[in-house]
This record gives structure tokens, C-alpha cells and sequence, in this order.
């Protein structure tokens, strides 16, 4: 497993873009994409629509996953 962020292709709503994320935090992000049944490049759209702009797209999709998995976790 990589610790290093590695650089990802998405499309958002047809625009082409990259985001550096680690192999763990990509390969969750993978997995709730399935596990909602929504394509991995509109889950991230709707991240992408949903964040501060002061934050980044890789630092969203972290957040998305941590607030993903802890929830899950509570329940």
C-alpha cells in the first residue's frame, strides 16, 4: 500500500481533474462509490459541490470518507 499521495483522473460534470490522494484514502473512496452505486466520478461531483471553496478536492474526499466511516462506525 502506497502512503503517498498518488495523483487520480476524475471528471466532474465534464471537466477533466486530478487529485492526489494516498492508496487507502482512494481505494475507501472506491469502495462507498460501490457500496452507494453511484460512479466514482459523481460521487466526487458531489463532493466537488458540497465543499468550501478554501478547501481542496483531496482534502474533501479525506473528510468524506473519515465522516463516511465514522458514522458507519457509530451506528
Amino acid at each position: 500500500m502506497n502512503a503517498r499521495p498518488v495523483k487520480r483522473s476524475l471528471t466532474l460534470r465534464g471537466h477533466r481533474t486530478s487529485v492526489s490522494l494516498e492508496d487507502a484514502f482512494w481505494n475507501a473512496f472506491k469502495d462507498i462509490a460501490e457500496e452507494k452505486k453511484q460512479p466514482i466520478n459523481a460521487l466526487a461531483a458531489d463532493i466537488d459541490a458540497e465543499r468550501e471553496l478554501e478547501t481542496g478536492l483531496a482534502t474533501a474526499i479525506r473528510l468524506f470518507v473519515l465522516d463516511h466511516y465514522k458514522r458507519k462506525s457509530e451506528t
